[in-house]
């Protein structure tokens, strides 16, 4: 081995020459120094290497390519459009050319997987008849049957006026006179109903309809609502609801398991007409507590102490992400509940990144998780516990000791590393659940009630204030939570907003969504 070496290098070969036994070791050993040192240099870099190329495929995904780890349900459907529209354009450029061409009436048949008009809706019937009854022959035809052929139409939105009128009774005797009282209204003296609150709200709020897009939307059809005027409206029905939010928290407080998350808004500062970044945090009871309901609550900051603010006294388990705000919290005696979700999407994305194996086993052991979750959903508590002890359990105890045991091969600072280490610090929050049947296995439920805002913000652009972002996170608290029981979010808006009024206070649970019942005509 020297000898080769001496002939590819003079230079070694002449530092070999004339030494003695122990001085050729002490050249050798340091050689195989310099091999070690740049060695663990060229680990560095792989490792660098892995890290960037990580980031970089990232950073392509975020910004190109899709961001969950499966397609929304809605970029489908955006992709469906396109493509229904063109086989329906190919349809009909297909009827146009065979139009010459006489069927039968038992022969058509309509085109296979279209949906039936929905039996509910109002039925118009437009009769078409021959223009004689007389047949060519001289005899009279006889009717011997009909075709209906139904097709969906629309009517635009319509305004109308509601006329209140009082009849005044005078008694000629005593001179007195009588007259039924003007009817209650969420706004006294008000123009609107509480349908056409219901309408503005529902349009700005549910379906991110800005209010100059509803002033022009309102003037198509024939009576223009000023943007100032709808941002009146909205701002009374915001105070009048407020005593059903509070309700609907007490409600929700009442439960011993809560998730919790927040997202960014855009908030006009006064003064200076700059936006900054505020908050709106979002609680909502864990899906086996038997209540459906969120509650959004608009804070200036991602400060830790608006979630202490809102929790007050509330003593439970909370369901979150990783982030810092909520440590304080859990120093509280709040029981610190992690998302398998969080954990799953860093090996997801490492895996979707960089096809690591590493990632790949991780997914497995989740995804076994997960696939006994769907199992137990809809059984009771004690079943629930059951299955999770005898199958659960096993399968993480197994991850987690592969998890120690590989470890310490993954090099430091790579996205490997950063995957394991969140998942095995976090490993007791995150598998609370295999002790608690109540608890989930993530905090997917109160993300998906971030979409609305994350859709909102694009049309809103900023929040006018903290008073006009708390009002809006009141009522969306409503509309949502009207969702979450199965209401049409304007029927039960509507139906509050006219019983409201007159709703005594020791009976205002009844209108909250999941004691909502609609009034009997």
């Amino acid at each position: 081995m020297l000898n080769t070496n001496a002939s590819n290098n003079p230079s070694v070969a002449q530092q070999l020459i004339g030494l003695s036994f122990d001085e050729i070791v002490a050249v050798v050993e340091q050689h195989k120094e310099v091999i070690a040192q740049r060695d663990n240099a060229l680990s560095d870099a792989k490792a660098l290497n892995e890290k960037l190329t990580y980031e970089l495929s990232s950073l392509r995904r975020s910004k190109y390519g899709k961001k969950s780890e499966s397609m929304n349900v809605e970029q489908v459907d955006l992709f469906e459009e396109s493509r229904l529209g063109d086989i329906a354009a190919v349809e009909a450029e297909l009827e146009a050319m065979q139009a010459s061409v006489t069927v039968p009436a038992y022969e058509r048949k309509s085109p296979k997987g279209r949906a039936p008009i929905p039996a509910h809706l109002p039925r118009t019937d437009i009769h078409h008849e021959v223009e004689s009854t007389t047949c060519g022959c001289g005899h009279e035809l006889k009717r011997v049957g009909e075709d209906i052929t139904e097709k969906l139409d629309i009517v635009p939105v319509t305004y109308r006026v509601e006329r209140h009128i009082r009849g005044k009774w005078a008694c000629a005797h005593c001179q007195t006179l009588v007259q039924a009282p003007v009817p209650a209204h969420v706004i006294d003296k008000g123009l609107p109903t509480a349908g056409l609150i219901a309408h503005v709200v529902v349009s700005k709020l549910e379906d991110h309809v800005p209010l100059y897009r509803y002033e022009k939307i309102s003037a198509r059809s024939g009576c223009e609502i000023p943007r100032s005027t709808q941002a009146e409206w909205i701002g009374k029905t915001g105070v009048a609801l407020l005593p059903l939010v509070m309700a609907l928290k007490e409600d929700v407080f009442k439960c011993r398991v809560l998730h919790a998350d927040e997202t960014p808004v855009a908030m006009l500062s006064p003064g200076d007409g700059k936006t900054h970044r505020s908050y709106i945090w979002a609680y909502a009871p864990g899906e086996f507590e038997g209540i459906k309901a969120v509650i959004y609550d608009f804070c200036e900051s991602r400060s830790g102490e608006h979630n202490r603010q809102f929790l007050e006294d509330w003593r439970g388990s909370l369901v979150t992400d990783d982030f810092a705000g909520y440590k304080a919290t859990f120093l509280n005696g709040v029981i610190e509940v992690g998302c398998m979700a969080h954990a799953r999407r860093k090996f997801f994305e490492l895996f979707e990144n960089n096809k690591s194996p590493m990632a790949q086993q991780a997914l497995q052991f989740i995804q076994q998780l997960y696939e006994i979750e769907r199992e137990v959903k809809n059984l009771s508590s004690e079943e629930r516990l059951v299955i999770r002890q005898t199958r659960s359990k096993p399968i993480a105890e197994l991850m987690h000791k592969w998890l120690l045991a590989h470890r310490p091969n993954i090099s430091d600072g790579s996205a490997g590393a950063k995957a394991m280490d969140y998942t095995l610090k976090r490993w007791d929050a995150l598998t609370r659940f295999l002790e608690n049947p109540q608890l989930p296995i993530d905090n997917n439920l109160i993300e998906n009630k971030m979409r609305p805002i994350a859709i909102g913000r694009k049309n809103w652009l900023f929040a006018g204030s903290l008073r006009a972002g708390k009002r809006s996170a009141a009522i969306m608290s409503l509309l949502q939570s009207a969702k979450m029981n199965g209401h049409d979010p304007f029927l039960y808006l509507k139906d509050v907003l006219e019983r409201l009024p007159t709703q005594k206070n020791h009976l205002i649970h009844e209108l909250l969504p999941h004691n909502w019942q609609p009034k009997q005509a």
